[in-house]
């Protein structure tokens, strides 16, 4: 299976898509929540974190909860989504955005993407306005840490008196026109998964410009218990807040950020540059108006050099070809010299669970049963279907590794696998 790469020299140690970078502060801020037996959620290390991330991101407010995904719940809360009410949410992102939505039994109407950044089409979000104009909810995403285009989304929620959440999980640190994501919206969150540019192993935050929702957030967070003498409780309530053990490792990691930052847009530099002839592109952004933070480098493979390949829910096949080749190919590659890549996000509206649900592109609703004759070759996608951008991305894009830890020599022999898989 691995013939093109078989004269690849085997990594040492395995590199990592993305696995966290420990400094020894954060051991000192853990240390000091157990001996001076701070082990819950209230903290010297939890009110520290979320001044510094209020301070690094420009917004007023920071809110320290369980997890990215806890974060976004009571973002849906905190905008007033309710039960069968529609939320228009990118389709090209993990589950944890898209699940929220349904936590609160609302609608969520999947959008595509645009080639430029890899991030919710403007186009598109117009399109599904026209559709449904009554819907008055945006999750957008900021994909592998790259911004969105933040001033067209905008203005087209405000003419559409549309409450904007921000799920910039993955784009911490990240810049549009100098200003972070994560305070475009009403309601933003960000993740310290393990995973992430900053991490506590857990843990994510809310970001918002309102005191009364910080303040609704933290009651909701701590089982919505009122100010009394005993636990009283006037309405549901969540164990969502950040423990102070988990804010001790933000604490530690986050004067490190800009250095994990440059770190990463080392390593994607060296990408396009070590692999800058072949039929491929990175993931792109606009240099003029955004700075990523550089999350995780991607690569797309240019239509023509795509070998054949399948898949379907559970599997893949490819077939391979002298010249070309496929996203599982390379990373099968990758895997056999002991690097971890990974498939770019299966777009929500392909999910099993959400195949039902509308999706929309910038020429209007698509039909997810027409898309699965599409896949099938038994329709020709000209004919009967507009284009399907996210899914294109997914078919023919990756994940490289991405860890920060990476050594420049570890990398030129991932990128000597990767350019051997188009020979």
């Amino acid at each position: 299976m691995f013939d093109k790469a078989k004269n690849i020299k085997k990594l040492e140690d395995k590199v990592w898509l993305s696995s966290p970078t420990m400094h020894g502060d954060e051991l000192k801020y853990m240390t000091e929540a157990y001996e001076t037996n701070w082990m819950s959620t209230v903290g010297e290390n939890i009110n520290k974190v979320e001044e510094e991330v209020a301070k690094i991101a420009g917004c007023d407010y920071a809110v320290g909860l369980a997890s990215g995904t806890s974060t976004l719940h009571l973002a849906i809360k905190l905008a007033g989504v309710k039960r069968g009410e529609r939320v228009f949410c990118s389709s090209m992102t993990f589950s944890a955005s898209a699940n929220p939505i349904c936590y609160e039994g609302a609608i969520p109407v999947f959008i595509d993407s645009e080639y430029e950044t890899w991030n919710m089409d403007p186009k598109a979000l117009e399109k599904a306005f026209e559709i449904y104009p009554e819907t008055k909810y945006v999750m957008l995403v900021h994909l592998y840490g790259t911004p969105a285009k933040m001033d067209e989304i905008v203005e087209i929620c405000n003419k559409n008196n549309a409450i904007l959440i921000e799920d910039a999980a993955e784009s911490f640190g990240a810049t549009y026109k100098g200003k972070q994501t994560g305070t475009f919206g009403s309601y933003n969150a960000i993740s310290f998964n393990g995973n992430k540019i900053i991490t506590g192993s857990a843990g994510g935050m809310l970001l918002t410009n309102s005191k009364e929702a910080a303040d609704k957030a933290r009651k909701w967070s701590t089982q919505s218990r009122e100010n009394a003498p005993w636990y009283q409780h006037e309405e549901v309530g969540y164990n969502y807040r950040m423990s102070n053990v988990i804010a001790g490792v933000v604490r530690g990691q986050l004067p490190y950020l800009y250095d994990h930052i440059n770190q990463k847009k080392e390593i994607y530099n060296r990408y396009k540059e070590g692999l800058k002839d072949l039929p491929i592109k990175m993931n792109p952004f606009d240099e003029d108006i955004m700075e990523p933070n550089y999350w995780l480098s991607c690569m797309i493979i240019d239509e023509e050099a795509m070998s054949k390949e399948v898949r379907d829910d559970l599997d893949y096949l490819y077939r391979p070809e002298k010249g070309k080749t496929s996203p599982h190919e390379i990373l099968d590659t990758l895997a056999s010299i002991n690097a971890e890549g990974r498939p770019i996000w299966k777009p929500m509206h392909k999910q099993p669970i959400f195949r039902n649900h509308d999706f929309i592109n910038r020429y209007g609703k698509a039909n997810a049963l027409t898309n699965a004759y599409i896949e099938g070759g038994l329709v020709d996608e000209r004919d009967k279907m507009p284009e399907d951008i996210c899914s294109d991305i997914f078919k023919r894009g990756l994940c490289l590794p991405s860890d920060n830890k990476m050594t420049e020599e570890e990398q030129e022999i991932i990128i000597e696998a990767i350019r051997a898989c188009f020979e």
